[in-house]
């Protein structure tokens, strides 16, 4: 009888898994921890502990579900540490005469599975988990000239019938962003997070990645991270009952204290696989048929979902491996310094890389307007903050962080995935969050010492780059205000712009530098 080793990868955590409904008896299911993944770039050490931890505990689901499965652990005296040559290992162990696995999450793997020559063959199959395979979406993508998310948020809304009303969006209109972006209330109440038990085997996940990978950013005390479906579940009860009704409208808001408001932080256990995009679009659509959360609340979360996240798949499969070195702006600067420790007087960045630190989280508007906005300003290379977010973020995985930062934030696919950049002077940071209040730097200023940099660092950006972007017809409003200002204030915000970035302690060139391998720079910053 031929036997296959059934490879289930730590993003690929799942019961449903289309692979896993066709595993014979005869077949070894291995899932394996090996140090390359946790070190090709450094992850922090909360990301690293929830996909060990979840891998042990589904592998120890599919064992009592009757599946035969290998487990590779890292301090395994045998283990490969390097994912194809584990499972190669573990296939020739156990004489099976092919590998099969899920399409992976990086085009990486990808590329190296169907590079192996030679002995025990590779194969994949696609991942049902998702709305839309690469191929559906690259079909759709051939017939726009110039693709964008909300046609495909609209094609996927008649495909699955989310929040329809026959062939018409439920309340009167397909998007209701405009109705969420309102700073925080003075006064508001949070209620508090589930806290989930840290069990014998998340404990000794915890003590493992202390050990091995200590040296990465990012604390591991305070781990809350959910690593089973049944915690996976707790948290989306919780966000559904608790959040949901108040998500909507201060979706954009940021707070200096608090690093989660109102978002659901469920992007990590669905790219794991402990919920499917499915059930959560599904509960929030139930919420909102059930009055118990506002259309723009539930419209705005599903379209993270069934719009922004299929999107971004879609397009990185559809674009890579040429995606990943687009650079339309041609920035080069290496990663600041501080984005590694959190030291700066800049106290939007100060705070969003310090919650980063603490909890391998920012929401989506610490990311594009704060550490995202400012990279985007300064020119920072797409590799070195691509990476930078990859490392950091416990819900990265390479498919949705990549267009999302190279494409969104910092505009370097030239217009493929926004159709401008979102670059921003301190002006939005102060209406959306209550950070400048608590800064050395002045908002309110432009030009001098206590200045606000982003002020003139974002007049100087559009400056450097009046070629490409004064025709943008979005543009053409602060083009205009650009060219109505004296030569004399253009000059000076121009000086204090290059006099910061001269400042600037930065990585000097990002991939030649001894940080791929979890190296932390330490230097002094502004």
């Amino acid at each position: 009888m031929s036997r296959s080793l059934i490879l289930i990868t730590g993003d690929q955590l799942s019961l449903d898994l289309g692979l896993l409904q066709t595993t014979g008896d005869d077949d070894v299911v291995a899932l394996c921890e090996v140090a390359e993944e946790g070190r090709y770039v450094p992850h922090h050490p909360q990301k690293i502990a929830m996909m060990l931890s979840a891998m042990r505990h589904f592998a120890a689901t599919l064992r009592d579900k009757g599946y035969r499965v290998h487990y590779s652990a890292l301090d395994d005296p045998d283990n490969a540490h390097g994912l194809l040559a584990e499972a190669e290992r573990l296939a020739q162990a156990y004489d099976c005469s092919r590998i099969v696995t899920t399409r992976p999450g990086e085009w990486r793997l990808l590329d190296a599975m169907e590079r192996r020559q030679g002995g025990i063959p590779w194969q994949w199959v696609e991942d049902d988990r998702f709305y839309c395979t690469p191929g559906e979406f690259g079909d759709w993508l051939s017939h726009r000239r110039q693709p964008r998310m909300e046609g495909f948020y609209r094609l996927m809304r008649r495909r699955t019938g989310l929040l329809m009303e026959g062939d018409e969006p439920m309340g009167g209109q397909w998007n209701f962003d405009k109705d969420n972006r309102r700073p925080l209330p003075q006064h508001y109440t949070l209620p508090k997070p589930p806290r989930h038990t840290v069990d014998d085997m998340t404990r000794e996940v915890l003590t493992l990645v202390e050990e091995h990978f200590d040296e990465h950013f990012g604390r591991l005390d305070g781990f809350h991270w959910p690593v089973t479906r049944r915690q996976a579940l707790v948290d989306l009860r919780h966000f559904i009952d608790h959040l949901l009704p108040s998500f909507g409208d201060v979706q954009d808001a940021i707070s200096d204290s608090d690093p989660f408001l109102f978002h659901s932080r469920l992007s990590a256990p669905m790219n794991l696989g402990l919920l499917s995009p499915r059930e959560v679009c599904e509960a929030a659509e139930t919420a909102y048929l059930e009055g118990h959360a506002p259309i723009n609340a539930v419209e705005g979360f599903i379209r993270q979902i069934l719009g922004w996240r299929e999107y971004v798949r879609g397009i990185y499969w559809t674009r890579m491996p040429d995606y990943k070195g687009y650079n339309a702006l041609q920035a080069r600067r290496g990663l600041p310094h501080f984005y590694w420790s959190g030291d700066t007087g800049m106290r939007c960045l100060s705070r969003a890389i310090g919650m980063t630190r603490d909890n391998a989280y920012a929401h989506h508007i610490q990311r594009l307007m704060v550490t995202g906005n400012f990279a985007l300003l300064c020119d920072v290379s797409p590799e070195a903050l691509c990476d930078w977010y990859l490392a950091v973020y416990a819900d990265a995985c390479e498919w949705v962080e990549l267009p999302n930062t190279l494409g969104m934030v910092l505009h370097a696919d030239g217009g493929l995935m926004g159709s401008k950049p979102y670059c921003a002077s301190g002006k939005y940071i102060d209406r959306m969050s209550d950070h400048c209040r608590h800064c050395r730097y002045d908002v309110k200023k432009t030009l001098g010492e206590d200045a606000c940099p982003f002020n003139s660092l974002y007049w100087d950006f559009l400056e450097r780059h009046a070629d490409t972007l004064a025709s943008n017809p979005r543009m053409k409003l602060i083009y205009g205000s650009l060219r109505r200002m004296s030569d004399d204030k253009r000059s000076a915000m121009r000086r204090q712009a290059t006099s910061f970035l001269d400042n600037l302690a930065c990585e000097p060139s990002y991939g030649q530098g001894p940080h791929r391998d979890g190296y932390r720079p330490q230097g002094a910053n502004p």
